[in-house]
């Protein structure tokens, strides 16, 4: 099944009005434990600098906007396919065949998103990571940059001190509002590793603010 799918309209009809076949589709979160907890934002910078080249950009942006609205609706929501268009510069004729459609296609082609029963979708709020075949179609300095970035420095001493206080920064942040890709951003530039970045919000966003942040951790 691919988003052509969503169509309610014959080529016919693609033919004579070259615009999109139908002007909405319904969104729903798709939920997947796993993913959820290991996966990355769409507006993170992993996927920022490694989903990009595989997606293309106007996915990548296409599921940033998704996350965004999932924030404000995460109960799902009506997405109109002529505004997403115009909001992320593709174009809007071609029928089964327009620009848009195909960035949807491509959304679900790369399991971020799946067709949901008629004029529907699903949506990650997570992108999983890269696999090997995807990271080796990676230019090589981004390969070599992606190979460091799943280094994970577990095997470090320091590693726990590291987390705890990448925690306790995150947990600082989240509170005062500060967005998780953005209190991400703020670990990079203190110079944590992405991985101790990533898992810091990650755990700052399940924690309950009123709970002490100086729990054991484990390697």
């Amino acid at each position: 099944m691919t988003i052509h799918d969503l169509s309610p309209t014959t080529d016919a009809d693609d033919r004579r009005t070259h615009e999109l076949p139908t002007p909405t589709v319904e969104v729903s979160v798709w939920s997947d434990p796993v993913v959820d907890r290991l996966g990355h934002d769409p507006r993170s910078t992993y996927v920022e600098r490694f989903w990009l080249p595989i997606m293309g950009p106007s996915t990548v942006w296409f599921l940033r906007r998704m996350a965004d609205d999932l924030d404000r609706a995460p109960e799902g929501f009506t997405l109109d396919l002529a505004e997403m268009a115009l909001g992320l510069g593709v174009g809007l004729r071609g029928g089964r065949n327009a620009p848009m459609l195909r960035t949807i296609d491509r959304s679900c082609r790369f399991g971020a998103a799946r067709p949901h029963g008629p004029g529907a979708i699903a949506v990650r709020r997570h992108l999983a990571p890269l696999t090997r075949s995807q990271a080796e179609r990676l230019p090589a300095r981004l390969q070599a940059e992606h190979g460091a970035w799943l280094a994970r420095p577990h095997r470090s001493a320091a590693y726990p001190e590291l987390l705890q206080r990448a925690r306790t920064i995150a947990l600082t942040l989240v509170e005062i509002g500060t967005t998780p890709v953005d209190a991400e951003r703020h670990l990079h530039a203190l110079r944590f590793h992405p991985a101790i970045a990533h898992d810091a919000v990650r755990w700052a966003l399940a924690r309950s603010p009123h709970t002490e942040t100086d729990e054991p951790i484990s390697r």
